[in-house]
C-alpha cells in the first residue's frame, strides 16, 4: 500500500523553525564599552569626591592630629567638639557669616532666576524693536570675567554711598547673562506658540500666563539657573573682598579666608579654618539633592504622549 506523501515534504520546512546564528566573533563584546564608561565615570567621581572626604576626615581631627596623622583616614576623631568650638569662636561669627551666605545666596540667586527668566521669554516669543541687537549685548556679558568688573563697580558703589553695605553684594548677584540666553533658549524650544494662543483667548493676561504657564514649563530651566547663580554667589571671594570692610557683612568665604591669615600666629585657627569649610559645604549637597529632581522631571517630560 502506498503511502501518503509527508505534508511536510510538500510545504517545506516550517515557518518558525530556528535559523542557524553563526557563533560570535572572539574579541571586543557589547558589554566592553559599558565598562569603559563605567570606569571613566567611577574614576571622575572619586577624583571630585576625594577632596570632600580629605576635608570630612580633616574637620573630626584636632590641630595636632591635623599636621600629624595621615590626611585621608580618621584619627581620634572630635568632631561636635570642633563644631563647637566652630559655632563659639569670637561671639559667634561664623553662624552671623554663614547668614550673610545664605542672604547673599538665596536672595541674589532667586532675583537673578526670576529676571532671567522675564528677560529670556520676552525676545523668544515677543517681536520688538532691536531685540537681537539687545539679547546680543547681554550675551556679550557671558564673555567678561567678573573679577573685571569689581573694580568699577566699587567705584560706582562708593559714589552712591552703597560700598560695605548688603547691596554692594546683592545687586551684582541679581545679573545673570548666561540665565538670560539659558532662558531664551529653553522658551523658543519648549512653550508652544499655539499654548499661548489659547490662553489670550481663554481671557488670560500676559502677566498670568507668564506666572502660571510659562514659569511652569520652565522649571527645569529656572532650578538648573538658581543652582549655577546660588553656588557661584555661595563661593564668590573677589567681590565681597573688594566691596566690604566691616567683619560682620562677610560670606562666610571671605571669613574663613580672614581666619587662616591669622592662623600662623594662632595655629588652632587652621582647625576652625578647615571644620568651618566642611560646613559650609554643606549648604550647597542640600541643595542639590533637593532640587535635582526637577531636572529628572523635566528631562522626561514629552517623552510619552498622553
Amino acid at each position: 500500500m502506498r503511502q501518503a506523501p509527508s505534508v511536510r515534504s510538500q510545504e517545506g520546512p516550517p515557518p518558525h523553525e530556528p535559523r542557524h546564528t553563526p557563533p560570535p566573533k572572539p574579541g571586543r563584546t557589547r558589554r566592553d564599552p559599558c565598562i569603559l564608561v563605567t570606569g571613566l565615570l567611577v574614576a571622575a567621581a572619586g577624583y571630585f569626591l576625594l577632596p570632600v572626604f580629605w576635608l570630612a576626615v580633616a574637620s573630626t581631627k584636632s590641630t595636632g592630629h591635623l599636621f600629624g596623622s595621615f590626611g585621608l583616614w580618621f584619627s581620634h576623631p572630635r568632631f561636635l567638639s570642633n563644631l563647637r568650638q566652630v559655632i563659639t569662636y569670637d561671639h559667634a561669627i561664623d553662624l552671623r557669616w554663614a547668614a550673610n551666605s545664605l542672604l547673599y545666596a538665596g536672595v541674589g540667586a532667586a532675583v537673578a532666576t526670576l529676571l532671567a527668566a522675564m528677560s529670556g521669554y520676552a525676545p523668544a516669543k515677543f517681536s520688538f524693536a532691536g531685540r537681537d541687537t539687545i539679547f546680543n549685548i547681554v550675551l556679550g556679558g557671558v564673555l567678561i570675567p567678573a573679577t573685571a568688573l569689581a573694580l568699577p563697580m566699587y567705584l560706582l558703589f562708593s559714589k552712591a554711598g552703597l560700598a560695605n553695605t548688603y547691596w554692594a553684594v546683592l545687586l551684582p548677584s541679581f545679573v545673570s547673562p548666561f540665565g538670560v540666553y539659558l532662558c531664551r533658549i529653553y522658551a523658543a524650544a519648549s512653550i508652544p506658540d499655539e499654548l499661548l494662543e489659547a490662553a489670550r483667548i481663554d481671557g488670560a493676561g500676559e502677566i498670568r500666563i507668564f506666572t502660571v504657564v510659562v514659569l511652569r514649563i520652565m522649571t527645569p530651566a529656572l532650578v538648573t539657573i538658581f543652582l549655577f547663580q546660588f553656588v557661584g554667589i555661595w563661593n564668590n571671594y573677589f567681590l565681597p573682598l573688594v566691596m566690604l570692610s566691616d567683619s560682620k557683612l562677610y560670606p562666610i568665604t571671605l571669613g574663613l579666608t580672614s581666619w587662616q591669615s591669622f592662623a600662623d600666629r594662632q595655629p588652632q585657627l587652621y582647625q576652625l579654618t578647615v571644620s568651618g569649610a566642611f560646613v559650609s559645604v554643606v549648604p550647597l549637597m542640600i541643595a542639590m539633592v533637593a532640587l535635582q529632581r526637577f531636572w529628572r522631571s523635566g528631562l522626561t517630560e514629552g517623552s510619552v504622549k498622553g
